[in-house]
């Protein structure tokens, strides 16, 4: 199973609500600053954001996803479990390795019944080479789906990167995470 791309309209709005929360991220020259939203259909039809997180937001050295289903989690409106059709959106590739030991993002959503994953770029090897977050969500038959927009991946590379030392251009097709 291969990842497939979307230009749709939603999914750059939802994608970019993304980056919004990336943008709230403590830079750092060790870490990425990475953003997440998580939206489920309503009754409508239409979707609605039910959490979302930065890297870094919650104590400790979290994560974007991490802390955007450790936050939905928390509330009583899906102690039961997610809806069908609960989206999850990333700026970037979730991890498959955390250095701090702390249990990989990619994990946390297999943990979860979400089928859908969008993201805007992989995860650039600066700190762990060869992260296998789509490849993992890909391999258990989970969608990863990514988004496409002028301008989108850049901008998510710039926000990710803020307080790293400068690494010269970076061809945001061939970054991984």
């Amino acid at each position: 199973m291969a990842t497939t791309s979307t230009t749709e309209p939603e999914h750059v709005r939802c994608m970019r609500l993304a980056l919004d929360e990336a943008s709230k991220c403590e830079p750092t020259s060790t870490a990425f600053c990475v953003g997440c939203l998580i939206t489920a259909p309503s009754s409508d039809g239409s979707y609605s954001t039910i959490a979302t997180g930065y890297s870094r937001e919650l104590e400790g050295n979290t994560h974007a996803e991490q802390n955007a289903l450790t936050k939905l989690a928390s509330t009583s409106s899906y102690s039961s479990g997610l809806p069908p059709s609960t989206r999850l959106y990333t700026t970037m590739e979730p991890c498959s390795l955390r250095l701090s030991g702390n249990l990989p993002c990619v994990d946390r959503i297999l943990q979860t019944s979400i089928q859908q994953t969008y993201v805007a770029v992989l995860e650039p090897d600066d700190f762990v080479q060869d992260v296998q977050g789509v490849q993992k969500l890909l391999n258990t038959g989970r969608q990863v789906i990514v988004v496409e927009d002028p301008g989108l991946k850049e901008d998510c590379l710039r926000v990710a990167r803020r307080g790293h030392l400068s690494k010269g251009p970076v061809e945001p097709g061939a970054a991984a995470k």
